[in-house]
């Protein structure tokens, strides 16, 4: 589905919608206390990379980072699996593209499986799973973007929010995606450490072509923006499945306009192999600051 366009505004609608947050949230904490009754312990750190938004953050990227920096697997949902993206999903593909070793499925049989399998004393690193209380966490990051904040501040369907702000505090660190335009009202807590990220869009055309950009993610706006010379604009709901029909039907919008067909890579992996040789991607590069790998560096020794 889209993203609903009252998450980021407090509308009629969304006041509307607060009763059922309510329940919402009730239900989920009875649910995140019956879960938490069968803890597992990884001998191996597990360093949890979640999020209390739902989606459209950022977080995979940093997950990459994260990953390649200290050479851990992965494990992950796997969400909106297909055969296009070879049943794993679209984020599981982009990581496994950098070589990162990718285990989808139920996150906590998947670390069971990787301390029955080897000696190894890596830390493991978890996709999202922050509301999950099954594992036992090492540490945990959670990652916002300036320029979504809270979103409106309500929980699920009336906002964007997974969780109450009041849930930050079980984190051990945050990391922020700078954008240019904050989010007014973003106030994060003084007591848990906060580092920064940037994001850069790089597009593999020259900055006079003319491009007709298309997404399925979170907000596609945020990579609209990113990019230049942008003649037209098609967005889709998030994981959407691309048919042949979405396809020739850019194709068409783009040729009248004369531009070329962009997307994200997070789509990009759900083209079609065909689509894939005709619609290049933007390349979506995070540099997250010094300082917080000095932390993770330390805070890992900490955990041996």
């Amino acid at each position: 589905m889209k993203t609903p366009w009252w998450f980021l505004h407090k509308t009629p609608l969304a006041f509307l919608l607060l009763p059922v947050s309510w329940i919402y949230y009730l239900v989920g904490r009875c649910v995140y206390l019956f879960r938490k009754i069968c803890v597992y312990k990884s001998r191996r750190p597990i360093i949890c990379v979640g999020n209390i938004l739902a989606g459209g953050v950022g977080k995979t990227p940093i997950v990459r980072q994260i990953a390649e920096f200290l050479d851990a697997p992965v494990v992950m949902r796997g969400y909106k699996k297909s055969a296009k993206t070879g049943n794993i999903g679209d984020e599981a593909v982009m990581l496994a593209r950098s070589g990162i070793q990718v285990h989808v499925g139920d996150r906590k049989s998947n670390i069971i499986l990787l301390d029955k399998q080897s000696d190894d004393n890596t830390p493991i690193v978890m996709d999202d799973g922050f509301q999950n209380p099954k594992i036992k966490k090492s540490i945990s990051v959670l990652v916002f973007d300036q320029s979504l904040g809270y979103g409106n501040g309500f929980l699920i369907p009336a906002g964007p929010m997974r969780e109450t702000r009041r849930a930050i505090k079980r984190a051990d660190a945050i990391i922020v995606i700078r954008n240019a335009r904050p989010r007014k009202r973003f106030v994060l807590p003084t007591d848990i450490p906060v580092f920064y990220a940037t994001n850069k869009t790089v597009s593999p055309y020259g900055a006079r072509e003319k491009l007709f950009a298309f997404a399925g993610i979170g907000y596609p706006k945020k990579f609209f923006a990113s990019l230049q010379n942008v003649v037209g604009k098609k967005s889709f709901a998030d994981h959407y499945q691309y048919t042949d029909d979405d396809l020739k039907k850019l194709m068409n919008l783009a040729a009248r306009r004369k531009a070329k067909l962009i997307t994200t890579e997070k789509d990009w992996v759900r083209l079609p192999d065909a689509a894939r040789d005709e619609i290049k991607y933007a390349k979506l590069e995070t540099i997250i600051d010094d300082n917080f790998w000095q932390w993770l560096g330390d805070k890992i020794k900490c955990q041996h």
